[in-house]
């Protein structure tokens, strides 16, 4: 029985020709970036190649580039960063109750230092809304967090509507653009947003790196103490072979990002269609047609979670009931109880489904009758 991965919004397969670019920086590379011999200097240099690919990709300057861990950090060091380094402006913090734990935690943390977070509600589509944001603002805030794509459902937010919204106010705006880097164009030229969160193994490219885009002039404290690397914004010798690999999956990532939008979307509506065709009863949280093509997040009635995931798992099918972060968890998703309240069965009946990379038309279907049979064994 071939396993069926449905989970790329959790973490997706390293594209080949990112492994193939990896090994031999492994082999050849070894050499400190910041030392200024004949080895740090070959460093230096993919590190310089792979940071221009990247700012490229959302039209930024690679000054603007800091190279993290991954998008955990990337979010900590862009809320509590810019809080610190602006607090003698104010105390006050806008996000929202469907963020990612990396928003929530690090807003949280800073609420035990002092400062005032307004969380702000979404409806039954999943999306925040501009008003309520508007409506948040006040002369102390200095920060707006919110993602651009969230990680449960998929549905996109009108992040361009509240950037302008933000535009002329004294508080700088960040986005956790994990789910959207892949699926959606950015460009930071268009856009006014001054720091936006990027993990690499969302877009086939290896764990354990990521970036902050912080724009030129935005106020920032690094989180870190140690040497001077990125600018002094994040101290710590940079992991060359990642950053390689990194370099290589954007370009993949570009490249192929319509076709590969086309292809998710496909996929997505085969996997639904064959759900209908099995008759399986089920509902979909949130607006389909404001969700990224490669996220649906499914409601199935009278079932649970865990034991709809435990069964999926036993007959070769990965899926998540949410984040990957709190995957083991029977809790209710925050997500799902911010949509439709805490109480509303969907926030333990729901799975998200994901498609990427090593999907394909046949194992979708295949994918979408063994849930059927599980979901009619189980009624």
């Amino acid at each position: 029985m071939a396993a069926i991965y449905l989970d790329h919004a959790a973490t997706s397969p390293v594209h080949p020709k990112v492994i193939e670019a990896m090994v031999p920086i492994y082999q050849d590379v070894f050499g400190n970036p910041s030392s200024v011999h004949q080895y740090g200097r070959k460093a230096r240099r993919i590190l310089d190649e792979a940071r221009r690919t990247i700012a490229d990709s959302i039209f930024a300057n690679e000054k603007e580039i800091v190279f993290t861990s991954g998008g955990t950090e990337a979010d900590n060091l862009a809320i509590i960063g810019t809080a610190r380094a602006n607090q003698h402006k104010g105390k006050h913090i806008i996000t929202t109750s469907i963020e990612h734990h990396a928003t929530l935690h690090a807003v949280e943390y800073l609420e035990s230092e002092g400062f005032d977070v307004t969380y702000l509600p979404v409806d039954e589509t999943g999306a925040v809304r501009v008003e309520d944001v508007k409506a948040s603002l006040r002369d102390d805030t200095i920060l707006v967090s919110i993602m651009m794509v969230n990680n449960e459902t998929g549905i996109i937010q009108p992040i361009e509507e509240i950037a302008e919204a933000v535009k002329n106010h004294q508080a700088y705006l960040h986005s956790d653009i994990v789910q959207a880097y892949g699926q959606l164009e950015v460009n930071v030229k268009e856009i006014s947003v001054d720091l936006l969160a990027v993990s690499a193994h969302k877009v086939n490219g290896p764990k354990g790196i990521g970036y902050l885009y912080v724009k030129e002039g935005t106020k920032i404290d690094s989180l870190q103490y140690g040497g001077e690397q990125e600018r002094k914004r994040r101290a710590g010798t940079e992991n060359i072979p990642a950053a390689k690999g990194f370099q290589v999956a954007v370009d993949v990532m570009v490249s192929n990002r319509e076709t590969n939008k086309e292809k998710y979307a496909r996929l997505k509506q085969l996997f639904l269609d064959s759900l209908t065709e099995e008759e399986v009863e089920y509902d979909i949280n949130g607006d389909k047609e404001r969700s990224v093509p490669s996220i649906v997040n499914v409601s199935f009635t009278g079932m649970n979670v865990e034991a709809l995931l435990t069964n999926f798992d036993l007959a070769g099918i990965a899926a998540s009931s949410g984040s990957a972060c709190t995957a083991g968890s029977v809790e209710p998703s925050h997500v799902l109880s911010a949509m439709y309240g805490s109480e509303n069965s969907r926030t333990t009946n729901s799975i998200r489904f994901s498609f990427g990379l090593a999907n394909d038309e046949e194992n979708v279907v295949e994918a979408a009758k063994k849930v059927s049979q599980i979901i009619k064994r189980l009624s």
